[in-house]
This record gives C-alpha cells, sequence and structure tokens, in this order.
C-alpha cells in the first residue's frame, strides 16, 4: 500500500497494546516520549528504547507526534537559545535513530479546542463537537479574559449569555477544566491540574498580549531557519500540523489554518523537509478550505497525514462525524494523495512511504468500557482505519489497473 497505515499510541500507559495494534494491521506507530517535559533534549536511549518495543513487536516508529515546541520558542523568550539548541539536538538523534519524520505545531498555548467531549450523534455514538457560542461563554464569564467580550460579533456574544444562564456552577467548571486540562494534559499540555489553574492558562494567555499574526509568523521563520537545516542533515522531514480549529482563539493568532497560510509557510523555506501534516479534520472546520484542491497543490511537501471527517454546524460549529462520512470528500482527497505516490514512485524518488493514520473516532461498542484519551477510542478509530484501508485499496489497484486515470 502506498499510504503506511498508523495509529497513535500514547506509550506503555495506553490501554491499547502494542500487541493489539499488530492483530489490527499497523504498520506503524506514532507516538512522542510524553514523560519528557516539553523543551528538553530527548536522549538517544530514550527513544531507541520506545523504538525498539515498537520493533519488537513488527512495526516501526513511523512518526514522532509530536516533538512540542515551548511556548518559548513560539514567544521568543529569553530562553529561546537554549531550547532551540535543545530542538536541534533532539532532531539529530531522532535521525540517528532512524526515524525520519516529526509532526509538530505552533499553536499558541492552545493545542486544540473542543467544547463537548461527549456529543451523542444520530446513531448513538459519540464523539467531540466545537460550539464556538459556548467557547464564547467560556472565554466571557468562565475565564473572564480581559477584552473577551469585545473579541465576539454581537450576535454570538448574545448566544453566549444566554448559555451561561443555562449552565450551574458545576457545569461551568467542567466546561472549563475540559477545555484546558482534559483535551491538553496528554500532549504536553502547558498547564496542570491545580486550583489555580484558570490563572495559569491567562497568565500563559498575556504572553502573547503583543503578538500578532505577523509577530507570531515571524517567529516561525525564525524557528524554521534554525532547525531546518538540522533536519536535513538527519534526514528527517518536519510537517506542521495545521490549527484546530483553524480560527482565531482567546484573542490569540492563527497562521496555518488556510491555504493561504500553508501557501506562505512552505514559500518560507523551500526545503523539502519543511512540510506539513495534512489533517483533514482540522483544515475541514473552515468551510472556506478546499481540500481536494489544497491535497493537490499540496502533495509533494505533504509527509503525514491525518484523517477524519467533520459535520458543519451554525457559527462556525462542527463535530467529528466519523471517517467517511462529512464534509471531506474523502474518496477524492485519498485518490489525489495515492496518485501523488505513484508520481513519486515513477520518477525514482526514495520517500514513497507517506504515513497515515485515522485521526479521532467516534466512540462505541465496547469504548465505553475502556479507558482512553478525548477523541482516541479503540473500536471507533479501528473503525476509521478499516474504512480508509477498503478505501485506498480500491482506489490503488484503479489508478495501477488505469494509469491514463491518473490527474
Amino acid at each position: 500500500m502506498a499510504l503506511e497505515k498508523t495509529w497513535r499510541w500514547f506509550g506503555r500507559k495506553d490501554s491499547v497494546r502494542l500487541a493489539d495494534l499488530k492483530q489490527m494491521g499497523v504498520e506503524g506507530v506514532v507516538t512522542s516520549l510524553h514523560h519528557i517535559p516539553a523543551g528538553e533534549v530527548w536522549p538517544v536511549e530514550e527513544i531507541l528504547a520506545v523504538k525498539q518495543e515498537i520493533e519488537n513487536h513488527g512495526m516501526r516508529w513511523s512518526v514522532v507526534e509530536s516533538l512540542p515546541v515551548s511556548e518559548g520558542i513560539k514567544i521568543c523568550s529569553a530562553d529561546r537559545s537554549r531550547l532551540i539548541e535543545n530542538y536541534r539536538q533532539s532532531l539529530r538523534n531522532l535521525g540517528a535513530c532512524g526515524i525520519d519524520t516529526v509532526c509538530y505545531n505552533f499553536m499558541p498555548v492552545l493545542d486544540w479546542a473542543r467544547t463537548d467531549l461527549h456529543y451523542k450523534n444520530a446513531d448513538g455514538a459519540e464523539s467531540m463537537l466545537f460550539d464556538y457560542p459556548t467557547f464564547a461563554a467560556f472565554d466571557i464569564y468562565i475565564l473572564k479574559r480581559e477584552g473577551a467580550r469585545e473579541s465576539y460579533p454581537k450576535d454570538i456574544q448574545e448566544k453566549a449569555a444566554g448559555i451561561i444562564a443555562g449552565l450551574s456552577l458545576e457545569q461551568q467548571e467542567e466546561l472549563a477544566h475540559n477545555i484546558i486540562i482534559v483535551t491538553q494534559a496528554f500532549i504536553h499540555g502547558v498547564v496542570g491540574e491545580g486550583e489555580d489553574y484558570k490563572k495559569q492558562f491567562l497568565d500563559y494567555l498575556k504572553t502573547y498580549d503583543r503578538i500578532g499574526k505577523e509577530q507570531l509568523r515571524h517567529n516561525l521563520v525564525l524557528f524554521l531557519d534554525d532547525v531546518v537545516p538540522v533536519a536535513e542533515e538527519a534526514g528527517v522531514n518536519l510537517c506542521i500540523h495545521p490549527d484546530d480549529p483553524p480560527f482565531p482563539l482567546l484573542g490569540l493568532p492563527r497562521i496555518a489554518g488556510t491555504v493561504e497560510d500553508i501557501r506562505w509557510i512552505l514559500s518560507q523555506c523551500e526545503s523539502v523537509a519543511n512540510g506539513i501534516t495534512f489533517c483533514t479534520g482540522s483544515l475541514s472546520a473552515r468551510p472556506d478550505n478546499d481540500l481536494v484542491l489544497m491535497a493537490k497543490e499540496f502533495a509533494s511537501r505533504i509527509h503525514f497525514v491525518h484523517l477524519r471527517n467533520t459535520a458543519f454546524l451554525p457559527d462556525h460549529g462542527f463535530y467529528e462525524s466519523g471517517h467517511l462520512g462529512g464534509s471531506v470528500d474523502m474518496f477524492a482527497v485519498v485518490k489525489v494523495l495515492l496518485e501523488e505516490q505513484i508520481r513519486r514512485k515513477k520518477v525514482g524518488r526514495k520517500d514513497i512511504r507517506l504515513p497515515f493514520r485515522p485521526d479521532h473516532g467516534l466512540r462505541m461498542l465496547d469504548d465505553y468500557g475502556r479507558r482512553a484519551n478525548p477523541g482516541y477510542p479503540l473500536i471507533g478509530r479501528l473503525k476509521g482505519l478499516a474504512e480508509i484501508d477498503g478505501l485506498q485499496t480500491g482506489i490503488e489497484r484503479f489508478l495501477i489497473e488505469n494509469p491514463d486515470k491518473i490527474n
């Protein structure tokens, strides 16, 4: 298969074992050294220990997701030089261990946001939902961020007021805890558990008071200038993950959510090592993003793929709708990716392996009796993996038998 079947695994504490993945037909593992704090060097011995464990189960460590970019790098704090050198050394160590793909993001403070982690769809399965007025209610009335009200249109302010009036204090606390802690804790979240977690979160937000979109873009270019040459030398491809959701929240700038954003990022450094993670879930949360056209334009710089689907709701809202049904034409996207892999093979390129993973998944069946991180149930992701694997099998065979149909 041109698309390598991978699975995000959260280490030994994950309720899904490596032995389970092998039974499911997974070829590669996507993971991170979750126990090492963001900003610290990943030692060779720690990398090799995880790599060997994966290989002992007949798979490969396909992608690092992620080697986190510290907030100090994003804001160019006083300790930026140390953090950059640590990042560069981690890339060298990963390359020396034979790991060649690193996913990262440049999202300020909050890696991703959802307002409901247990949204029930029509079939009774659970997914995650983002409701913009509810997020505004959190921002204005629970977090009480300075200037929050003015960040939202008048109609969203009015809806937020109605929502907060219907939430008990316990429900308000749950909403804040889910947004700040629950969705972030397993991906190197900046704020930990504690009575003052909302204050800590506000303090992080304030570090961006003078950083708008252009300044954050500038800081990303500084990062790329410093790390891409090292990645090239180490034989590592970097792939930035789009913003999730791909529009501004909490007064923070977003720089990786539109076709113009990605075009700009890739233009700042023409090296193949400066690539993208093509996340259909994140990008599809903007109706003006045409994912098929984006996949075509950026195909040669896509090093890793997240495949999931979303359905739109009013007021910038969306919910995760399963892997095949939703706003994304998954058939067309997968076809574009496979066509690019066939082209790479024809011209003799060595990097024809393209890892994909079924990003997130519906909670269903035995998932209700299992412990899992938000968005990462076993059965729902396995369903998505099987659906996409079947899709690519059919498309790939058709393209091989009908080469004149390759666009």
